[in-house]
């Protein structure tokens, strides 16, 4: 808790003085300490659990901790990276505010990073033998590794039994959790999804009820007729004549003309509310008619106005989800190889997190935009960019699960265990720590479901179900099921690629290989 304390106020410090240099949505500094608290607990956790456990071998703290830091840390490094690939990714969508929330948020993760395997270990030398002071009466005293796990081997032992049961059946969960996002309705935050109870939101209401709903979403035409090959006058009333044919016109008049009388302002009420995908289907069809009338008058012109930049940033964010997932998916699949050497372990890892975020669409619109459970007074639809921040942001985390757990069975495994084993033992040793990690990172993440805007409630709700159902149901459930199923086909890698990956050892097979070698040799060969 110090040092993810020290973490974030690091972060938000570098936030608060970038923001005297760059413009800064207020979500930022919200995002990026949500972020930044969850993954600096994480990762000081992981590596604090592996010293708890180094210490069970050896009464060296000075040597545990270096054992800590050179296993776990490493598979924290890595854990890191994923994480910032995917928020510093955000910037492929080419939305600027968005670019910088993730630059942000990537930021406070680096530090948490830097802080877990520098000022960690020192913070556990400065406390000494006083790190694990004050126990919990009825918890399990520290001991051997054969009184530690008890309930993760009893859980992956029932799991590995008879592995396609569980499979099958998480499977089907998260499927049938996944079908109301068949229903996701995307919309920017305005009056229409505000509180009822505000005031900004009761006038929205009076309007709708008193002139119909597309007087809260009015469309701008900018007509130019510099060039047009007839009087300005004659080319503005032909667009306004092309407008009233269309039947989802209510109202369409101009508004203002320039000084030199050759571009004018016609403004459009839509019969259908801002919301309402009839209406950007009308601004489409208006976008359309600009070549018929060019070819006729020469005339051009442009649709705006808040409810067609609204659905314009929308679009954008919808035809950048494919690109991002790729550049996303495509760089932490190779960073999962260069971890874990195996192709199939990093593939069984991208997939389970697409089950995942499935799933996590699907209960969010159920409860914010059908309005199932009474979570919030309003239904409404879902803010257009939190899909593209809550796949940046559960990828990384999904990664980190599968970094702290697997990166035990690979170790294992390495070591000399069979498939079987090293993915039962894995697990026993990982399963608490991810376990302690998902409920830490769901509770972070639920405190924002208490704020009482819509869009951070919603953001909050939604990673807390993301983590809930990826450390829960696929790496608890479907990863060690894969795992028995695929035996040692899970850790096969192509020669030639084995050849030209690096070895990062991330399980520290060198580390303890160089410190059984220093523990062997005589007394004056280590001094």
């Amino acid at each position: 808790l110090i040092t993810a304390l020290v973490g974030v106020g690091i972060g938000s410090l570098g936030i608060t003085i970038a923001s005297g240099f760059a413009d800064l949505s207020s979500m930022t500094p919200t995002l990026a300490v949500m972020i930044g608290l969850a993954v600096a607990i994480d990762y000081s956790l992981f590596i604090v659990s592996r010293f708890r456990h180094e210490l069970t071998v050896t009464s060296d703290r000075a040597e545990a901790a270096g054992r800590a830091v050179g296993t776990a840390g490493s598979a924290v490094v890595f854990a890191g990276l994923t994480v910032i690939i995917a928020l510093m990714a955000l910037s492929v969508v080419g939305i600027p505010f968005l670019s910088v929330m993730g630059y942000a948020a990537a930021f406070t993760v680096l530090m948490a990073v830097l802080i877990a395997v520098s000022l960690l270990p020192a913070v556990l030398g400065l406390f000494g033998e006083k790190a694990f002071a004050g126990r919990v009466p009825f918890l399990n005293k520290r001991g051997s590794d054969d009184d530690t796990p008890k309930a993760g081997a009893k859980f992956v032992g029932l799991i590995t039994r008879r592995p396609a049961i569980p499979l099958v059946a998480a499977v089907v969960v998260l499927g049938a959790l996944a079908l109301p996002a068949t229903g996701l309705n995307l919309a920017l935050p305005s009056e229409a999804t505000s509180d009822p109870a505000t005031s900004a939101r009761k006038a929205y209401d009076l309007v709708d009820e008193g002139f119909g709903p597309g007087r809260n979403g009015p469309l701008v035409v900018v007509v130019d007729t510099q060039d047009a090959d007839v009087e300005a006058p004659v080319a503005f009333g032909a667009v306004v004549g092309k407008l009233y044919e269309n039947d989802e016109v209510v109202n369409a008049q101009i508004v203002a003309v320039n000084e030199a009388g050759d571009t004018a302002q016609i403004l459009v009420t839509p019969r259908s509310g801002p919301t309402d995908p009839t209406t950007m289907d009308l601004v489409q069809s208006i976008r359309d008619g600009e070549t018929e009338l060019n070819e006729e008058f020469g005339l051009s012109y442009g649709v705006t106005g808040q409810t067609a930049l609204e659905g314009d940033v929308s679009d954008s964010l919808q035809s950048a989800l494919a690109p991002y997932l790729a550049v996303v998916v495509g760089l932490a699949f190779i960073l999962l190889m260069l971890v874990f050497r195996s192709i199939l372990v990093p593939l069984t890892a991208t997939l389970g997190f697409l089950l995942s975020v499935l799933a996590t669409f699907g209960a969010t619109v159920a409860v914010f935009q059908e309005g199932w459970g009474g979570l919030i007074a309003n239904p409404q639809p879902i803010v257009s960019f939190m899909p593209i921040i809550l796949i940046g942001v559960v990828f990384g985390l999904a990664m980190d699960y599968q970094v702290f757990l697997v990166t035990r069975m690979r170790e294992d495994y390495v070591h000399g265990a069979s498939a079987l084993e090293a993915v039962r033992s894995g697990f026993a040793h990982g399963a608490r720590v991810v376990s302690a990690a998902a409920i830490i990172m769901i509770s972070v993440f639920a405190a924002f479901i208490a704020e009482p805007d819509s869009l951070i409630k919603s953001i909050g709700f939604a990673l807390a179900a993301a983590v809930f159902f990826d450390a829960f149901i696929v790496r608890m459930v479907i990863i060690p099921s894969v795992m028995a199923l695929l035996g040692d086909k899970a850790w096969w890698l192509p020669k030639w690629l084995d050849r030209i990956l690096p070895n990062v050892d991330v399980e520290g097979e060198k580390l303890t290989r160089e410190l059984g070698a220093t523990e062997s040799a005589p007394e004056s060969a280590r001094v």
